[in-house]
């Protein structure tokens, strides 16, 4: 497998190459009102409106504040069947590695300090381990029910 690896806090992650469209320096954020924690903004890609979000969040870390490292990694994944860009936020972009399918384990069931859906699996690289996360899974749970979707859904089912 192809990945482009970033890191998130201490953490090595892999994302799937093919998914990358473009890495960002960071560009102005403007928040959405009532959007999950998960959803940092909304930022301007080329005149186009697309979602940033944070994995810190959805990976249970603290927020960081932005340094000269720090990047936007544009991507392209399946929400509902439907291709969507969506960015994330990177700590620091490494390289773009070959990782060999055959190092590639499931996520253990026991003993991660992440939610195992969101874990495609997990890599062995140089006597390191690489988390490889399921974007389309955290982007269509993460996506799937935001607070002002849901409310008009609860409100149109009464």
């Amino acid at each position: 497998m192809n990945a482009l690896t970033i890191r998130l806090d201490d953490e090595l992650f892999a994302v799937e190459a093919h998914h990358v469209r473009e890495i960002l320096e960071l560009v102005p954020i403007t928040e959405v009102p009532n959007a999950p924690e998960f959803v940092g903004g909304l930022i301007n890609v080329r005149g186009r409106v697309v979602p940033l979000a944070d994995l810190r969040v959805m990976f249970g870390m603290k927020r960081a504040e932005p340094d000269e490292d720090t990047r936007i990694v544009v991507m392209e994944v399946d929400m509902d069947g439907e291709p969507a860009i969506v960015g994330i936020l990177a700590d620091k972009v490494h390289d773009v590695t070959d990782i060999e399918a055959a190092s590639i384990e499931e996520a253990p069931k026991v003993g991660m300090r992440w939610r195992p859906e969101f874990i495609k699996g997990i890599g062995k690289r140089n006597g390191g381990f690489i988390i490889i996360p399921n974007m389309e899974r955290i982007f269509e749970i993460s996506g799937a029910r935001t607070a002002p979707v849901a409310a008009s859904e609860e409100r149109s089912a009464s």
